[in-house]
């Protein structure tokens, strides 16, 4: 470093600051402290404070108005429509008009947050030396009456109109969480309870697409089998087929110990659903000397010879039954829909 002195004119001077003076030093970063604090307008002008004050309850008012519209929207705007909207392109609606009005709602509350910090709030810097990670009395105590002094400087005990605004904004804003357990799908109401089967229904193959007829279905075969009119490009296959989707098994009548299987059945040709009774799994293990079906995911077994009752494995009750018969043109064809849920158990069911 090169010994050349400093000039004098260079040298710090003593300066006045709102904490006293700095003493003259060879330090070019010595601390100058703090400004002397200037008074905003709305400090000295009461009719510029409750302008201020208007203004923040505006914004809140707007947060609670967008919040109000995004619930709104849940009801207005169906899930699956597109429209052009300019310069975004092709848009769904619902989504476009929940991520506005959320973030308007969001803004409008934190913008008139800001807005009164700045404006009505103390603005006085205070600084603090440091202290302990470990606070002492004096330092709560402190922290405590800063606090306070805090609150009555705010003024929210006296600026009632940005208190209620500020709460109803505050109140409104959760309700756009609730609204969106909208997104957990919609309520099954009774669809749980019916499939697609009814009377006259014809049972198709579902590998060949044809009509069943008895002779299509041996002694001992399986056979999977969905309801005449569902097709696979229907917008609605999966959610129709996961309730409708059938077993087919053709048992030797003597062989049927369950009396009201054996009316159900047509000349031993029995029709189970497909759905497992824990999980909803399709099941599609069938041993053929024990008439027994076993669901791969959890194991459970089923006796299709004695009513498809549970014989071993987390299921909880048996496979319901569809009552079948033949119409004037040899075809299989249901007789009304299975008499009970068919899948898992749930919580309405009962």
């Amino acid at each position: 470093m090169s010994s050349q002195k400093i000039p004098e004119d260079n040298l710090p001077v003593v300066q006045e600051t709102a904490h006293g003076a700095v003493e003259g030093t060879d330090d070019p970063f010595a601390d100058p402290g703090l400004p002397a604090h200037k008074p905003r307008i709305q400090d000295i002008d009461e009719r510029a404070a409750n302008r201020s004050e208007r203004t923040v309850a505006f914004m809140f008012t707007l947060s609670m108005l967008s919040t109000v519209g995004f619930i709104a929207s849940y009801v207005i705007f169906p899930v699956d429509k597109i429209v052009y909207i300019w310069p975004f392109g092709h848009v769904s609606p619902l989504n476009f008009s929940l991520g506005l009005t959320l973030g308007f709602a969001l803004f409008f509350i934190g913008a008139g947050a800001v807005h009164w910090a700045r404006t009505l709030m103390s603005d006085v810097e205070v600084a603090d030396e440091r202290h302990p990670i470990e606070a002492t009395p004096e330092v709560k105590a402190k922290v405590l009456a800063d606090f306070k002094a805090g609150a009555e400087e705010s003024a929210i005990g006296r600026r009632k109109l940005i208190r209620t605004t500020l709460f109803g904004a505050l109140a409104l804003v959760p309700l756009s969480g609730v609204v969106l357990l909208r997104d957990l799908g919609p309520l099954p109401e009774k669809k749980l309870r019916t499939t697609m089967w009814a009377k006259g229904k014809l049972l198709v193959n579902m590998n060949t697409g044809e009509p069943l007829r008895p002779e299509h279905v041996p002694v001992g075969s399986l056979t999977f089998a969905k309801p005449e009119g569902l097709e696979e490009d229907s917008h609605d296959f999966l959610s129709q087929i996961a309730k409708a989707a059938l077993m087919i098994v053709r048992i030797e009548p003597d062989d049927i110990k369950d009396k009201r299987q054996r009316d159900w059945a047509h000349e031993g040709i029995v029709a189970f659903s497909k759905i497992c009774t824990h999980v909803g799994c399709p099941i599609s293990l069938y041993e053929q000397q024990t008439h027994h079906v076993l669901c791969p995911c959890h194991q459970s077994t089923f006796d299709l010879s004695d009513g498809a009752r549970v014989i071993f494995g987390p299921a909880g009750h048996p496979l319901p039954q569809l009552r079948i018969g033949v119409n004037s043109e040899g075809n299989l064809e249901a007789l009304g829909d299975f008499d009970e849920p068919v899948g898992p158990s749930f919580w309405e069911r009962g």
